[in-house]
């Protein structure tokens, strides 16, 4: 199973208000990272850029998840993340899919990210 496929089948897997917002976020991060692969890491949907896994996403019970895959990002964001009311911890944002992460705090959230790939 290709890596797109496996993307592909988490999302049918999810509840259809989480295949939603899970999938506007996979469109998002091919948008902001024209030929990022798609792969599967940690049991999760992620892409690479290189050698290295950049973003990731998930979806759980009563939320979904972003990974910036790396403990150096999120608290950056921290303040913001609060005063969204977004619950976090150093590698992960939690969000509900009725209130998505904003794809300007993504794309910040992603370029710092590929900064520190980069660096």
């Amino acid at each position: 199973m290709t890596a797109t496929a496996s993307h592909d089948a988490y999302l049918s897997a999810r509840p259809a208000d989480q295949q939603a917002v899970l999938g506007a976020l996979r469109a998002l991060i091919h948008r902001l990272v024209p030929g990022a692969e798609e792969v599967m890491s940690y049991a999760m949907p992620g892409f690479r850029k290189g050698s290295k896994v950049f973003a990731g996403y998930a979806g759980y019970a009563r939320n979904c998840g972003f990974y910036p895959h790396s403990g150096n990002i999120i608290p950056q964001f921290s303040a913001e993340l609060a005063a969204l009311n977004h619950r976090h911890t150093p590698g992960a944002v939690q969000f509900a899919p009725a209130k998505p992460l904003p794809d300007d705090l993504v794309a910040r959230l992603v370029a710092a990210r590929l900064a520190g790939i980069a660096a």
